[in-house]
């Protein structure tokens, strides 16, 4: 072992010691606040240097494996291109700003807005072009394969950052028909505030259209780091590759999945539980790059839990897609497809 890496052991361990003895100390002393009460029991029937003991080893030996499993190029949880990652909450606080500018009126104090509107603007947009000039340069040396940093990530970041700024006035107007189409298309929608409010349709609606933007530019990861967030805050999976056109309204949106290749026209609606999906996944990286989701066309609707897969599957102008329908084939215009009546059966009632 050389001198710089016992510096360094031994720095930890007087680290791990150190935490020790504050949480047993915060702990032992005053039980009555432990959240751990077995802890308690454990430490008044056993030796207390026994006990040290066995959990400085216990974390010694943790630590030794975990930094260990950190450098082995095997373990496909290391980062191997030797560059910094785009952060994830830097990338989700850029989304949030973004929002912030589409939706002033909803997000923004009046206060804050009563100061002038452009100054506002302006430095929020500021502040967006610095974070997310950042993040574009790490997304993009992430992809880099020529070795060291990518030559000129930061003049390719500065033109993607203003291209992107330049659609937002775009989004906002997407953004308005959208809301527009599920004020027309939910007899429960009381008013545009609501939708943009409540509604986790127009959330997941909302970050897709400012993910496609950053993925339209050829960025990685951070479309993805926004939609994923969507997902996990909706249950609404879209895919920013996704070609969503507008008025579009999602009812429900629980468990609606979008796939990247899917293409969707004007004015379509969709309910929860509905898959735009591909019809043979497990071919995984093989079908990589090629249409793989369907293509929903114009004034479409798509009733709750339908499945629709395939890249070559169109459903036609004006269709009806009914309820918990598997489609693999193409549809003409026009079109209502719907289940027979199930058969049901019961047991066990009285009668």
């Amino acid at each position: 072992m050389n001198i710089e890496s016992g510096k360094r052991e031994t720095g930890l361990a007087q680290l791990i010691m150190l935490g020790i003895r504050q949480w047993s100390h915060g702990y032992s002393l005053i039980p009555s606040l432990n959240p751990y009460p077995e802890y308690v029991a454990v430490s008044a029937c056993c030796p207390w240097s026994k006990l040290m003991e066995n959990v400085s080893e216990t974390l010694k030996q943790t630590v030794e494996r975990l930094c260990e499993s950190y450098g082995n190029p095997g373990v496909n949880l290391n980062n191997r291109t030797g560059s910094d990652l785009p952060k994830q909450q830097v990338v989700l606080r850029i989304l949030s700003k973004v929002k912030d500018l589409l939706f002033p009126d909803h997000r923004l104090e009046h206060s804050i807005r009563k100061i002038g509107t452009a100054p506002l603007v302006g430095e929020i947009l500021g502040e967006i072009h610095q974070d997310l000039l950042r993040q574009i340069c790490l997304a993009r040396n992430y992809t880099w394969r020529g070795g060291g940093p990518c030559p000129d990530s930061s003049g390719q970041a500065e033109e993607d950052v203003l291209a992107f700024i330049g659609k937002l006035p775009e989004i906002r107007r997407m953004l308005a028909l959208d809301v527009q189409a599920a004020l027309a298309g939910d007899p429960a929608a009381v008013s545009a505030d609501e939708i943009i409010l409540c509604y986790p349709g127009f959330e997941a609606i909302t970050t897709y259209r400012i993910a496609h933007e950053l993925y339209s530019l050829g960025i990685p990861l951070l479309p993805r780091i926004m939609t994923e967030s969507a997902h996990d805050q909706t249950g609404t999976d879209i895919h920013p590759g996704a070609t969503i056109d507008e008025s579009f309204f999602i009812d429900h949106a629980t468990g609606v999945v979008i796939g990247e290749t899917t293409i969707i026209g004007k004015r379509v609606k969709i309910y929860q539980g509905v898959t735009l999906g591909g019809l043979r996944p497990h071919k995984g990286q093989a079908i990589k790059g090629t249409k793989r989701h369907p293509t929903i066309e114009d004034d479409v609707v798509i009733f709750a839990g339908a499945t629709v897969l395939g890249g070559d599957t169109i459903i036609g102008n004006g269709s009806k897609i009914g309820g918990s329908c598997w489609i693999t084939k193409s549809i003409p215009e026009g079109t209502t497809v719907m289940l027979n009546d199930p058969k049901m059966s019961y047991s066990g009632g009285k009668d």
